[in-house]
């Protein structure tokens, strides 16, 4: 699409003997867009995507004039604007339902006159496969080879229909399994900082260069900010339809600097400066905001140090973490192997742009900014159920036995253990059962691995073995890590403690720990014991880790190594030995700890270009498990009625050229009142599915046996499991189930009314579904925050959810539910279900849905009690945009792009 280009932006930028279109912020800024010079770096990427994208519809001369106008207001004014980005990430997890809803939008538009071929990325589209490897096999050297063997077992029908997309649609690549998690493998492979593509402008074929932007099907696709690459999270919806060019419809973002000054300490990595920024940020409060970092800092933070921090953005609640362009990151993509063109390519771009972050240049403007010292940075853990639960080293232990007693109400039960059936060893609170070296967060830097790599060959120097009861493992998020890893003799260390390689992909940060030693289980489930998880991930959530395991911590990889040795929680790890060694002396932290010269050597000496380019010389190819899997070759998907893994959703039954008017809720049963902080987690689960659980049911009806359920994750290319667990997270607390002590069972029940029957949420959504009762859903603050999980909108609205009404909603969940016609709306400050005095027992009617409505409207809800009496209460619809609003009333985002689409 050839822009209007109002503002005569578009220019020739030659590098070397190429020539490249592009759309200069410099030209436009002398041609009428003030000041633009000033805007923060990650808005330079925003409006050269306005720039390039102006068609007069989506994105106006007039829309480009108010965005520029940006440093008058700081973002606080809403200025809604449609981005397009250059291409979309997936992982399988959430790109198999993606493709699931691709096949069936290509069934609906042939059955509304259209062809097949109308439904193809219009984008460049990656799924890497990387969320299917679970942890059953560990600490031997044949885990890696049996955990593989297991994951094609159990997902060989998911890969059969992948790979069917892979031929049936344009623009669409898969990275097969047991390549790495998608976001390391964007840092290091895919992603480009500057993206080309040819297009026809003037009638002349030209290359036109620009910023690599995107979105993901996955939180923490913000990790590629630490490249400059623009990019965030969102739900498959969303992605679907930018993937078939829909704009992705937003507010004019504030953007806050965080200002980075001094260089970290002896001892202190990258794990520990993220998880003091996600402390501080979620304290100042970012949600819906940009991030972007600067002050001189940035200079003492490798690119790996950035990805890290930029990680996590989702845990500190931004829409991105952003980190420019600048020297550093010319030599990651120098490294990392990317082509001497394209790097050249990027360094005259981002001069030209002045995009390029140089020594003494002014700092770009901010709507607000905090600022950190790095040299004041300590190492730290984050637990036991919230990465923004900072806690030093020093003091985790007494913050753990605060937690027991507080939080687990334990505290009579400190100090008791108890024995293991057919071992030597007993279990008590705060043992480590699990260790793991995982996660894209931490496996991406190679400082932290090799620094787990030496602490091993200290550790196995003295003596020291990881405990008997813990599990551990290393899952790291590329094959890179691997090599090196091997290469520099460290991974045998590892191997000493146990740390043997388990798989490449999202382990036990996204829940695929895999079962304990049944003895284990058993011991910690009849003792009700309060057992510890380590990981490097990014998510330590309550529940997602592993079912037995209820306190899980945030820690880099050498700490993951000491807490596998140490194999308790309640120690201070600063103070306390490790173990002893063969002569019986104490051995402590500090004594084994890696010196930071000696970790750069290591990292200088072995990550080399010449490796990743080796890696990465045939990525797409896959093993020969890979090559193995046959896949039918057809336009459409040719469902399997009996599949219990991949069947043709329900969402386009009956689909209508014209939508049907929006209509009130009315005399609505409240499904379920949750508290603060409900995350997608527990929203919509991704770990085991239990046998006695709705979805468990449904699969021993269909044939399938509890030891081959695989996990909710992998499911989701099937509807009915899917609806069946939403709502069903082990550790979610519905509070219409609180008993007259006003205690609250965990577990995914309800309350039928009017009769106060108990039953499976499932169950009484479909009890209410026959009686014609519509349904909302009723929250605390911070609804839907975590992972990017359209299957947390897309099964409430199954389940005939109508809307959600919460005091606040996580950015990327509120978008899906109105991706999937379910109404968001907050209340009126200061108040809530809670504060209403709602006990699950009332029903609600709200209008202004079927007429004038509008972004952002407030609404009124009628809440009748049981008694006869009445509250009137004002909602804030957070339908937030014009788009949106389009979306809401065509009944989910894809129903409107089939509508478009259709002839």
């Amino acid at each position: 699409m050839a822009s209007l280009n109002s503002f005569n932006a578009c220019q020739t930028l030659v590098v070397g003997n190429r020539s490249y279109q592009y759309f200069s912020l410099r030209a436009a800024e002398e041609n009428g867009l003030r000041d633009v010079s000033r805007l923060p770096y990650s808005l330079k990427v925003v409006l050269e995507n306005l720039l390039r994208n102006e068609d007069g519809r989506s994105v106006t001369r007039e829309s480009i004039e108010t965005f520029a106008k940006w440093l008058e207001e700081k973002g606080k004014t809403e200025r809604e604007i449609a981005f397009r980005p250059a291409r979309v990430l997936m992982q399988d997890f959430t790109g198999v339902p993606a493709v699931v809803d691709l096949a069936a939008m290509r069934d609906a538009v042939v059955a509304l006159g259209g062809t097949a071929q109308k439904i193809n990325p219009l984008v460049p589209v990656d799924l890497v496969i990387d969320h299917s490897v679970i942890v059953d096999s560990f600490g031997t050297p044949q885990a890696f080879a049996r955990n593989v063997e297991l994951e094609y077992e159990r997902n060989g029908e998911r890969y059969r229909f992948l790979k069917w997309g892979q031929s049936a649609f344009d623009n669409f690549r898969v990275v097969p399994p047991g390549t790495g998690i998608c976001h390391q493998v964007n840092l290091e492979y895919l992603g480009q900082t500057v993206w080309t593509r040819t297009e026809r402008i003037d009638g002349k074929t030209v290359e036109l260069a620009y910023p690599d932007t995107l979105v993901g099907t996955d939180s923490h696709t913000t990790m590629i900010n630490g490249l400059a690459v623009l990019g965030w999270g969102v739900g498959g919806i969303e992605a679907e339809a930018a993937m078939l060019g829909q704009p992705l419809s937003m507010l004019a973002p504030e953007v806050i600097g965080f200002k980075l000054t001094g260089a970290p300490k002896e001892g202190v990595t990258a794990t520990d400066v993220v998880l003091t920024v996600t402390q501080m940020l979620r304290k100042k409060g970012v949600v819906g905001k940009f991030v972007e970092f600067f002050g001189e800092g940035l200079d003492h933070l490798s690119l790996a140090d950035r990805a890290t921090i930029a990680n996590m953005a989702p845990e500190y609640g931004a829409t991105c973490g952003f980190f420019p362009i600048d020297q550093e990151t010319l030599s990651y993509l120098r490294m990392s192997g990317r082509a001497d063109d394209r790097i050249a390519l990027i360094e005259a771009y981002a001069q030209a742009q002045g995009m390029l972050r140089e020594s003494g240049a002014p700092d770009p403007e901010f709507t607000d900014t905090l600022s950190l010292d790095l040299a004041e940075v300590t190492p730290s853990l984050a637990g036991p159920k919230r990465p923004e639960s900072r806690a030093a080293l020093s003091e985790v232990g007494s913050a753990f036995l605060g937690a027991l007693a507080s939080e687990y109400k334990k505290e009579d039960g400190l100090g008791q253990r108890y024995g293991v059936e057919g071992e030597s060893f007993d279990l008590g609170h705060g043992d480590v059962v699990i260790a793991a070296i995982t996660s894209c967060t931490n496996t991406s830097n190679p400082s932290v691995l090799i620094g787990a790599g030496l602490l091993a060959r200290n550790a196995v120097a003295r003596g020291l073995k990881a405990k008997p009861w813990v599990k551990t493992s290393l899952a790291p998020g590329s094959q890179v890590v691997a090599q090196y890893l091997a290469k520099s003799g460290l991974q045998k260390y590892l191997d000493d403690l146990g740390f043997n390689l388990v798989g490449f992909g999202c382990t036990t940060c996204i829940g695929n720990s895999g079962p304990l030693p049944p003895a284990i289980s058993k011991t910690i489930n009849e003792h009700d014991l309060v057992a510890a998880s380590v990981l490097s991930g990014n998510r330590n959530f309550e529940g997602r880790v592993n079912p037995d395991v209820q306190a899980n911590y945030l820690a880099s990889p050498p700490l993951v190594v000491a807490y596998a040795l140490a194999g308790t929680m309640a120690i201070d790890l600063t103070k306390e030995p490790l173990g002893h060694d063969s002569a019986g002396a104490p051995v402590y932290l500090r004594d084994i700890w890696p010196p930071n010269a000696e970790i750069a050597t290591f990292v200088r000496d072995q990550v080399t270009r010449n490796l990743f380019r080796e890696t990465y010389a045939n990525v797409f190819s896959g093993d020969a498990h890979w090559r193995a899997v046959e896949a039918p070759s057809s336009e459409t998907y040719a469902w399997d009625d009996q599949s219990t893994y991949v069947r043709d959703p329900p969402y386009f039954v009956g689909l209508q050229r014209e939508p049907k008017p929006v209509e009130d809720i009315v005399g609505a049963r409240i499904l379920a009142l949750f508290g603060d902080k409900i995350t997608t987690d527990h929203i919509s689960p991704a770990g085991s599915i239990k046998a006695a659980s709705p979805a468990g049911q449904w699969l021993m009806e269909h044939g399938v046996a509890p030891a081959d359920f695989n996990q909710y994750g992998t499911r989701r290319g099937n509807h009915e499991v899917m609806m069946r667990g939403t709502f069903a997270n082990i550790r979610i607390k519905n509070h219409i189930m609180r008993d007259a002590k006003g205690l609250t069972p965990e577990g995914g029940l309800t309350k039928h009314y009017p009769g106060g029957d108990i039953m499976s949420i499932y169950d009484a959504a479909m009890r209410y579904r026959e009686e014609g009762a519509p349904l909302v859903v009723m929250a605390g603050a911070e609804y839907g925050n975590g992972s990017s999980r359209d299957w947390a909108a897309k099964g409430a609205a199954l389940l005939g959810v109508r809307a959600v009404i919460a005091k606040s909603f996580e950015r990327i969940h509120r978008s899906n539910l109105v991706g999937m016609g379910v109404v968001p709306l907050t209340f009126a400050e200061g108040t809530g279900w809670d504060t209403l005095g709602l006990k699950g027992d009332e029903t609600v009617t709200i209008h202004g849905l079927c007429e004038g409505l509008a972004p952002r409207k407030t609404l009124v809800a009628s809440i009748s009690f049981p008694d006869g009496s009445t509250k009137t209460v004002p909602l804030l619809a957070r339908i937030d945009t014009l788009d949106e609003l389009e979306y809401f009333k065509n009944g989910g985002i894809l129903a409107y792009v089939l509508r478009q689409l259709a002839p």
